[in-house]
């Protein structure tokens, strides 16, 4: 469903520093991965590779046959939109809208009809824990909470590909296993690949196989 093909990435001018190495991957669709790796080997990198919002110095990522690499920008936004779920560190909840607004924009861009709009949103925000801060504005909420709703929006419309960066950093022991365990029903559930980038082997754990970044590309321990 998947495939990461060879992709190399370095970064500056005269000295370029090569983060990724001709790196590659595989992820069948309902499997869920976890990338582990030290700080800065390029984890991050990768995921927005794959997300389409950097592009690698060589080589391609495939999603059912399609190589991403080459899609005109138009294009890439628009399979982005309706296909991909990303939870990156940083939140990236609007702040202009309600908790509810924030977590329906992905159907709203996919013009989804105004009930079943509503019966999902209200769905993933009891699924996250909240249900009753719907009317909320991202201002009254807690870091843990705007980590929430931005995991509500990445999955609400049931993308084919879910991408997350330490999506628990900012939660408590017990909402990060509820969190990780609605993470790996959903992508079950909609036959989704996941990948989930984590320093936490508690978190890695709950992925069905766990794989390390090095500078030689990706490992299984």
């Amino acid at each position: 469903m998947l495939r990461v093909v060879e992709i190399s990435k370095a970064f500056g001018g005269a000295n370029r520093r090569a983060v990724l190495n001709a790196v590659n991957l595989d992820v069948s669709a309902g499997e869920y991965i976890a990338v582990m790796g030290e700080s800065g080997v390029g984890k991050s990198t990768m995921l927005n590779i794959i997300a389409g919002l950097e592009a690698p110095d060589t080589g391609e990522v495939m999603l059912d046959g399609v190589n991403l690499v080459r899609l005109p920008d138009d294009e890439l936004t628009r399979l982005r939109r309706e296909q991909m779920g990303c939870v990156f560190q940083a939140f990236h909840v609007l702040p202009y809208l309600s908790v509810a607004q924030n977590v329906e924009l992905p159907l709203a861009l996919l013009r989804t009809d105004v009930a079943s709009m509503r019966d999902r949103v209200s769905e993933m925000l009891n699924a996250v824990g909240l249900g009753s801060r719907g009317d909320s504005m991202p201002r009254e909420l807690s870091g843990g909470e705007l980590q929430r709703v931005a995991i509500a929006r990445a999955l609400v419309h049931r993308p084919k590909v879910v991408l997350a960066d330490e999506p628990t950093g900012n939660l408590d022991p017990d909402t990060a296993g509820q969190i990780l365990s609605l993470l790996k029903s959903q992508i079950k559930e909609n036959g989704a690949a996941g990948i989930l980038v984590t320093h936490s082997p508690d978190a890695a754990q709950t992925a069905d196989r766990t794989l390390k970044l090095t500078s030689a590309g990706l490992i299984s321990i």
